[in-house]
């Protein structure tokens, strides 16, 4: 193919993760660019089947659905690996550092401590009762080390300017770190001799990461603490996930039915009786974990769950009632949050954002409706949103509708020219927007994992990244710096 793969290639305007400005390779993507200039129409094509055939045989694939029969398909994952020099990754991460830890501290002092946050009126105390995610059930319930967020998904974009900023928090059950693992593992079989040259920081210790932050976080009687998995079940479009932490380390994955409460004590059941479970890693919402407390027609989680985590006898992590904290009008007060409890000023800057409930916020954006960004704030995965610059005059109308009707359920935010990042449409690159949801542990100290999952919009134009509508991932490589552990390269093609 030679250099014809770049052929055409613009960056139209944007940040491209490739080009600078003056359309020159920026330095640490030198080695892909010299290799995949290389290629030919053929080997792109084995590398593909290389990739596809390692997603296969690890069962990593998901349905379409809206045709005759759901259409079981590999998971898109673009060839072009993500990268991300040393110097920058650092920043990022302790920007991620520092604002989970704020976070940790507000929900730990509106659960567990004196509600100083509400009584210095940092956030309104309306806002958080009011929250979706707000919950009076998990007030007392013990949370070790103040772990509330002991998983982190942070998503994470970058301006025009080149500049990045925090687009939402994932506080409660954030999915795509099972992506992060297997795209590495399929990378570092397609394009060995680049991963290689590439001094690329791993990501296949998240699995021990994660164990050891489940155990950090087990009741002070636990001794050795047995960690379990709690799922759903089959039926769950992340089952593939929970099944796959599980075995990453090397704990049980069980259902509700597996566990019985006796005594405010959890158990496990096995072929060898009752077994004592001490900290749950639940892949299940607060609604759904305990029908005694939440919704008494759930079959998913555990009668008196909440009471034995109450007593102190079992941690649940994430903890009951972080939603309240990822509410995305609470996530506009995030940056005052960090310097209340911090003392610093934000690292990440958020994206600049309005609050819809208030009058003069609400009638300015009412007036700007076509060139805003409009989400609900309880909704995910991309639902429910306006991007007014591509809505038509119906859409903007039933969103204006909607916002006088119901502003506390919104919030606008400026359109983010997200960056771009060369992207395999057949058989030639287009710029494509990204995003990254990089992931953090709260265990004996607050650990980011280099990388994160970088998800693509596919659609040309598009600005919605999740898979559920229409995107894919890339890999992500985060180059080390000076005495940082390398991953190594497997040797199943050259």
């Amino acid at each position: 193919m030679g250099q014809d793969l770049f052929d055409g290639y613009a960056t139209d305007g944007f940040y491209d993760e490739l080009l600078t400005a003056d359309g020159e390779v920026r330095p640490h993507y030198r080695a892909l660019y010299d290799k995949l200039a290389t290629f030919s129409h053929e080997e792109l094509a084995r590398r593909e089947r290389l990739r596809d055939a390692a997603f296969r045989s690890a069962g990593i694939t998901f349905t379409v659905y809206g045709e005759e029969e759901g259409v079981e398909r590999t998971f898109p994952m673009d060839l072009l690996p993500r990268i991300i020099p040393a110097d920058e990754w650092a920043h990022i991460e302790a920007g991620l550092v520092q604002r989970v830890t704020a976070l940790n501290r507000f929900l730990d002092d509106l659960y567990l401590g004196e509600r100083a946050v509400l009584h210095d009126n940092v956030v309104p105390r309306w806002l958080l009762t009011s929250s979706a995610g707000f919950c009076r059930q998990a007030f007392g319930v013990p949370v070790p080390h103040g772990a509330h967020c002991l998983v982190a998904g942070i998503d994470l974009v970058r301006d025009a300017d080149g500049t990045y900023r925090v687009l939402e928090d994932n506080l409660r059950n954030p999915s795509g770190i099972s992506y992060v693992l297997e795209n590495r593992a399929a990378m570092t079989r397609v394009l060995p001799v680049v991963f290689g040259q590439s001094r690329v920081r791993p990501v296949d210790h998240y699995g021990a990461s994660l164990l050891r932050a489940l155990r950090h976080v087990a009741p002070p009687a636990a001794g050795d603490p047995t960690v379990v998995v709690l799922t759903p079940g089959v039926y769950n479009s992340a089952y593939f996930e929970h099944a796959f932490l599980a075995r990453q380390m090397g704990v049980e994955l069980v259902e509700g039915r597996d566990l019985v409460i006796d005594e405010h004590v959890v158990y496990m059941r096995t072929t060898r009786g009752l077994q004592r479970v001490d900290v749950i890693y639940r892949r299940i919402d607060d609604d759904f974990l305990d029908p005694v407390v939440f919704r008494q027609d759930s079959m998913l989680g555990v009668p008196g769950l909440m009471a034995a985590a109450r007593a102190g006898n079992v941690t649940v992590a994430n903890a009951v009632g972080n939603g309240v904290a990822d509410d995305k009008a609470v996530y506009a007060f995030v940056p005052e949050l960090i310097r209340y409890y911090l003392g610093e000023e934000p690292i990440l800057p958020n994206v600049e954002t309005y609050l819809l409930w208030d009058a003069d916020q609400r009638a300015g954006v009412l007036d700007r409706l076509g060139e805003l960004v409009v989400k609900p704030v309880a909704e995910s995965g991309g639902y429910g949103m306006l991007i007014g610059p591509a809505a038509t005059d119906a859409e903007i109308a039933e969103f204006r509708a909607r916002i006088e009707a119901d502003p506390r359920n919104y919030i606008a935010q400026e359109v983010v020219s997200l960056s771009r990042h060369p992207t395999l449409i057949d058989d030639h690159l287009e710029g494509r927007h990204i995003d990254l949801r990089p992931f953090v542990l709260t265990g004996e100290r607050v650990e980011v994992i280099p990388g994160g999952l970088t998800r693509v919009a596919l659609r040309r134009g598009s600005l919605v990244v999740n898979s559920s509508q229409g995107g894919g991932s890339k890999d992500t490589w985060v180059l080390a710096g000076e005495g940082q552990p390398l991953e190594p390269a497997e040797e199943a093609a050259s």
